[in-house]
């Protein structure tokens, strides 16, 4: 069992190793890619500069020639962002890096030129006295890419971490589940040998002049062991399930406790009077009820009233425990599941956890604390899926 556990560990920590190394040669390949991009522009413009450097201070008689020259490699060098040209009513003279469809392309630049107007604001020409010509842009592709990056690189950690924490936390409760299987048979086999030799007593002892009466008591407890045994050796078994009548339990498990708690613990049933069936295994679903009750007494000091009852929700079965004891805060409405919770100064609080275990270990299965007022008690729910045959 330990060697399963800690190689399924040993992977998960090699997957998220392997996963963070992508992510961060994804980082550096990207940023990489955006470096040479802005390099290149850079360079580009730097030459353009250079050739205008040369223009100012040559000499030579073709210098009007290489000057449009010069303009239209500048025009042209434009090949990242998106450009309009417009007249002051708005038609569109020149456009570039925008992709015009052949359908409606008049309306297209008109939105398109209503869109860069939100982005930036214009770039005023003077093209000749009281004539202006306006320069609609937008950020180039790298530049939003740049700008998106942090965000996607944000995203890509934010999921990796939410993964990293999802796959660990199913691995630690795989663990914890485990060595709670564990724990469990190995319980039930450690009882084994005691119960046969009491057993054996038993009956050894019937064959001699004993009170029949004292045998009778320890015969029953001798068969509560068998049955405390055979409970601990089920957990985490997938124990062969029947139809079970939920009214028929409870009320069998609240005459086996009625003699073990407080006279003055008073238990109630509100049962169906047609039968609830569903698949679960008796001999568990009794052990439910007996830690839940247990519970309650506690939780009443061994003194108030305890309500079980029954009702049909369709397709689910609904099971709801009530005390009228000092309740729970709402704060701590789940943290009374875990394992070692307790407001006891003597137990290991493990009562709870076992509950919501075998509870949650048949499909469709929850126990929750419904609602709870300090002073007032407490209702705990369980609903089962509903067994139509």
């Amino acid at each position: 069992m330990g060697k399963t556990i800690y190689d399924s560990k040993q992977r998960w920590t090699i997957v998220f190793i392997v996963i963070a190394a992508f992510i961060i040669i994804g980082t550096v390949v990207v940023s990489n890619s955006f470096s040479r991009q802005l390099a290149q522009e850079e360079r580009n413009k730097v030459e353009t500069w250079a050739e205008t450097m040369r223009l100012l201070v040559t000499d030579s008689a073709d210098i009007q020639s290489q000057t449009l020259i010069l303009i239209t490699n500048i025009l042209q060098g434009n090949t990242t962002i998106p450009v309009l040209v417009c007249d002051s009513a708005g038609n569109v003279y020149e456009h570039r890096n925008i992709i015009v469809p052949e359908k409606d392309s008049d309306k297209f630049l008109a939105n398109k030129v209503a869109y860069l107007k939100t982005k930036n604001p214009p770039i005023k020409v003077e093209i000749d006295k009281n004539e202006y010509q306006y320069v609609y842009y937008d950020e180039s592709l790298v530049l939003k890419r740049l700008m998106m990056y942090p965000y996607i690189q944000l995203g890509v950690v934010f999921v990796f971490i939410i993964v990293a924490f999802l796959a660990l936390s199913s691995a630690k409760k795989a663990e914890q589940n485990k060595v709670w299987v564990g724990l469990s048979k190995e319980t039930a086999h450690q009882l084994g040998t005691p119960i046969s030799s009491l057993i054996a007593w038993v009956e050894y002892l019937k064959n001699k002049d004993v009170d029949a009466s004292y045998l009778v008591e320890m015969e029953k407890d001798v068969k509560r062991l068998e049955t405390i045994a055979e409970r601990f050796s089920k957990i985490g078994s997938n124990t062969e399930l029947f139809p079970l009548n939920i009214n028929n339990s409870i009320k069998s498990s609240c005459e086996y406790m009625s003699s073990r708690v407080s006279a003055k613990v008073k238990l109630q049933t509100e049962l169906t009077d047609a039968p609830l069936l569903v698949l679960m295994n008796e001999s568990l679903f009794s052990w439910v009820i007996e830690n839940l009750t247990k519970n309650s007494v506690d939780a009443m000091e061994g003194q108030g009233e305890i309500i079980y009852s029954v009702t049909d929700g369709g397709k689910k079965v609904f099971i709801d425990v009530e005390d009228t004891g000092k309740g729970i805060s709402k704060s701590r409405f789940k943290t009374i599941f875990s394992p070692g919770y307790t407001t006891k100064t003597r137990g290991w609080g493990l009562g709870l956890s076992l509950v919501k275990r075998i509870i949650e270990s048949y499909p469709g299965g929850k126990i929750y604390v419904k609602n709870s007022e300090i002073g007032k008690g407490t209702t705990f729910r369980i609903e089962l899926n509903k067994y139509s045959g």
